[in-house]
């Protein structure tokens, strides 16, 4: 069992590796919960191994890897370096207002097995209206359930931002040897590039970096109800 302290701050190492890849500072660390002095900081990291939930890695400076957390923690815990912006409604993607601007869909992306490379336009839906009027934007209607704990459903249809670049942790729409296009979190380390699913019953997917193009960075999504 856990202190609420202990729980917190290992969500928030859990977050910040997750959204740069990158152990946060002690300072940081200090800052989230609120303490006066460092000390308190080493003291529940130091219960925090003790306990088999991270592992100090040797030879770098601060550095962190999160062996597991804990069982009350939720998937927005897990997941929440990315929450999306969930536009809820009947959206017609036939049928897009025609004073908003506007994405086009490309087709259909898998989130799970992969599928063939993204496609030519099928249909355009409405721009959300938290994302810049000037940016570069395409959408794919969501294909499987391997990103379910990041909050991404089958049928969803995904806004992505169209970039050749994406931070470590980042969602993204990742093409394989220029023949297959999937959703997944990415994560790059060395000559190695990682494909991660947010459902605990898919396998991560390890590349060359010569196999993987990054096509974008996802930044929201519409759902239907």
């Amino acid at each position: 069992m856990l202190t609420k302290k202990q729980k917190n701050l290992l969500l928030f190492i859990n977050k910040k590796l997750r959204s740069s890849g990158v152990s946060p500072s002690y300072e940081e660390m200090k800052q989230s919960l609120n303490l006066k002095s460092k000390s308190g900081i080493h003291r529940l990291i130091s219960a925090l191994e003790e306990r088999g939930f991270i592992k100090r890695l040797a030879h770098k400076a601060r550095a962190l890897e999160v062996i597991k957390l804990p069982e009350t923690a939720s998937a927005n815990d897990i997941y929440n370096s990315f929450s999306p912006s969930v536009i809820k409604g009947g959206l017609d993607e036939e049928k897009p207002m025609s004073n908003e601007a506007e994405v086009p869909v490309l087709g259909k992306i898998a989130a799970g097995t992969p599928v063939e490379a993204i496609q030519n336009e099928v249909s355009r839906i409405p721009l959300p209206n938290n994302l810049e009027k000037n940016g570069d934007y395409f959408g794919l209607k969501v294909q499987g359930d391997s990103m379910i704990e990041a909050g991404i459903n089958e049928g969803d249809t995904v806004i992505i931002r169209r970039t050749d670049t994406a931070d470590n942790g980042k969602i993204v729409v990742a093409l394989i040897d220029e023949q297959e296009a999937m959703l997944k979190r990415i994560r790059k380390k060395g000559k190695v590039v990682a494909l991660e699913s947010a459902n605990k019953n898919y396998e991560t997917k390890i590349f060359g970096p010569d196999r993987v193009k990054v096509q974008g960075v996802l930044v929201s999504l519409y759902r239907n109800f």
